[in-house]
């Protein structure tokens, strides 16, 4: 089915909406957090989750790209989970992916502004934008779909020691970007 005939069920309220997105997107979503969070059960309830917040936001949101706006809402409902199950533990994914990126974004706990996230994010989409395809690939896989390396290497056919290697490069061209926009580390 197609993306606006999807929103249209959700704006007339039609319970088909659910069934639809679940059907097209579910793969997608399921992927996206099952690699945050590595656990069946709550990769589920993010899910049933994400399908929730799709009946509540649509309307009065009308997104015009569907997909990555169920990416956008699966990755928070799963950060939130993972957050919460690690509220007093340390763990792997999302840690990791996590560790790898804080040397080259800004951050913290809570970021201090509004207005400072979106000019982060409007310079990674610059950065991004002046990368090879394939480097835009792996770099939006690993750090927003949280696909593990050794599945990244496995799929592009590199040794996983030259893809780590690769994203490390991919972390310090971002850095000198950030850094000449003037975006403090």
């Amino acid at each position: 089915m197609e993306d606006n005939r999807i929103i249209d069920l959700f704006w007339a309220r039609d319970e088909e909406a659910v069934s639809a997105v679940s059907a097209k997107y579910g793969p997608y979503c399921r992927t996206i957090a099952r690699n945050l969070l590595g656990n069946a059960e709550d990769t589920e309830e993010c899910l049933n989750d994400t399908w929730h917040q799709a009946w509540q936001r649509i309307p009065p949101q009308r997104p015009q790209h569907l997909k990555p706006w169920l990416g956008k809402v699966v990755r928070g409902i799963a950060i939130n989970r993972w957050n919460h199950n690690h509220a007093e533990k340390r763990g792997a994914g999302l840690d990791l992916l996590l560790s790898e990126l804080e040397d080259c974004i800004p951050g913290g706990a809570e970021p201090e502004k509004a207005v400072e996230d979106a000019e982060l994010g409007a310079a990674i989409s610059r950065w991004l934008r002046t990368m090879p395809q394939e480097d835009r690939v792996l770099f939006v896989r690993r750090y927003w779909h949280g696909v593990a390396l050794n599945t990244l290497a496995e799929e592009a056919g590199i040794p996983s020691n030259k893809l780590a290697q690769r994203m490390f490069r991919l972390r310090r061209s971002l850095r000198t970007a950030l850094e000449k926009e003037d975006i403090r580390i």
